[in-house]
């Protein structure tokens, strides 16, 4: 952890959270070789819809951490993404989460959601729990 992410306390602050999935979902994306760049142009995007944290146990300066994520459900135009972040030292359940992202068709001015492409659905579908 970096100072920066903490707060006054040394505690990671609360929003960092959801900071760690995203760079853990876009990670597991690219290496599915559907980064969120080549999906966007492509000509989708894939905005947060709902996002869920449940804290377990505080993370602190210079604590290293692992966050674990996984595709947790596919619906027809969304992708649910659920993380676990856990302190490495030790193996310390952290936090837990997930964060539901829609699916955009931004081809258009009116940015209608969308289903999910076929490509992009199969490269997630082997990430399913």
């Amino acid at each position: 952890m970096r100072y920066g992410e903490t707060d006054q306390m040394g505690v990671v602050h609360h929003a960092n959270y959801l900071l760690y999935f995203e760079e853990s979902r876009t990670a597991l994306m690219a290496a599915r070789g559907c980064s969120y760049a080549a999906v966007e142009r492509s000509g989708w995007a894939l905005p947060v819809r709902k996002a869920e944290l449940r804290f377990r146990a505080p993370a602190r300066f210079e604590d290293e951490l692992v966050v674990r994520t996984w595709v947790e459900k596919l619906g027809p135009a969304s992708v649910t993404f659920a993380s676990e972040v856990w302190r490495d030292s030790d193996q310390t359940l952290i936090a837990t989460g997930a964060v539901e992202l829609a699916c955009l068709d931004i081809r258009t001015s009116q940015r209608k959601l969308a289903m999910l492409p076929e490509d992009l659905r199969k490269a997630l579908q082997v990430e399913l729990a």
